[in-house]
């Protein structure tokens, strides 16, 4: 079960016309709707840049709400309610919904104050692709600590591929890398990812002071299906991965049918590229929940 992020945004009392309803006078005549919208999502990158972008206009969704109730009918407020629901997570920083569908002129024949539809929606559970690497300390016991944080942070790992040593390319001069790359399966939105895998880097003891340089622990995320994610500090897929063989070869290893949007399959891209100082070490073993 998908955790509920503890940020909510409510958009609560939008009123339209619609003409939903089982009754034939019902699509005819119309009658007043009103729709509460309870978003839950993380704002701690919002409210940390003061940044729109990086959370939900409530404005430009209560448009798009209200336009689902003056749309087509239904017969069913539970298939509005519905809609709304597809119309909130449509937005890309949602993880889940709380959608209420008030109905207060139903004809219903006996003396009543309101009729309510309440349902709570989430995101369709799939899978992510992670990228790990550590080239400081106890790199192997990094790695298996990432795997738990992961775990812990409600990003359960379905599959964690072999372990590969690899020569750094660029940057200062530091150790060999290890790298692996793990699937998780989440319902939460790609920007709640980043934020969780972030966590994990940061109870790892990544420190950002140089780039390409050494570091504790790296969590990257490399793919998510077809999604895409346009973030100031995280693309997705990610911009470097087709070209880079410490993440193909151990991601080819446990999914060989596997594609980056834009680039193609991942066995193929992974042909096309110099894997000199990438070796994949068989006597070193990740394992869930170890």
């Amino acid at each position: 079960m998908t955790e509920r992020p503890s940020d909510t945004v409510s958009v609560l009392g939008l009123r339209a016309r619609g003409r939903h309803g089982v009754l034939p006078e019902e699509a005819v005549l119309g009658q007043e709707f009103v729709v509460d919208v309870t978003l839950h999502l993380d704002t701690a990158d919002a409210a940390a840049g003061d940044d729109l972008d990086r959370t939900v206009d409530y404005g430009s969704l209560a448009a798009e709400v209200v336009a689902v109730v003056e749309g087509p009918p239904v017969a069913l407020v539970e298939t509005l309610a519905q809609r709304v629901a597809d119309v909130c997570l449509a937005r890309s920083r949602v993880d889940l919904v709380d959608v209420a569908v008030h109905k207060p002129q139903a004809p219903v024949q006996v003396p009543f104050d309101d009729v309510v539809v309440r349902i709570s929606r989430a995101r369709r559970p799939r899978r992510v692709v992670l990228s790990l690497g550590s080239n400081l300390g106890d790199r192997i016991v990094a790695l298996e600590h990432a795997l738990v944080r992961l775990e812990a942070a409600g990003l359960p790992v379905e599959i964690v591929s072999p372990v590969y040593e690899t020569d750094p390319v660029g940057g200062p001069e530091q150790d060999a890398y290890l790298n692996a790359v793990v699937v998780v399966r989440t319902g939460l939105s790609l920007p709640s990812v980043l934020a969780r895998t972030q966590a994990v880097e940061a109870l790892g003891g990544r420190i950002r002071d140089v780039r390409w340089g050494p570091r504790t622990i790296d969590v990257d995320i490399v793919a998510a299906g077809e999604e895409t994610l346009f973030d100031p500090i995280c693309l997705v897929p990610h911009p470097r991965a087709h070209d880079r063989a410490f993440v193909l070869a151990p991601w080819s290893d446990v999914d060989p049918g596997a594609t980056i949007p834009g680039h193609g399959p991942v066995a193929e891209l992974l042909q096309t590229l110099d894997r000199t100082g990438v070796r994949r070490r068989d006597d070193l073993h990740l394992e869930v929940g170890r």
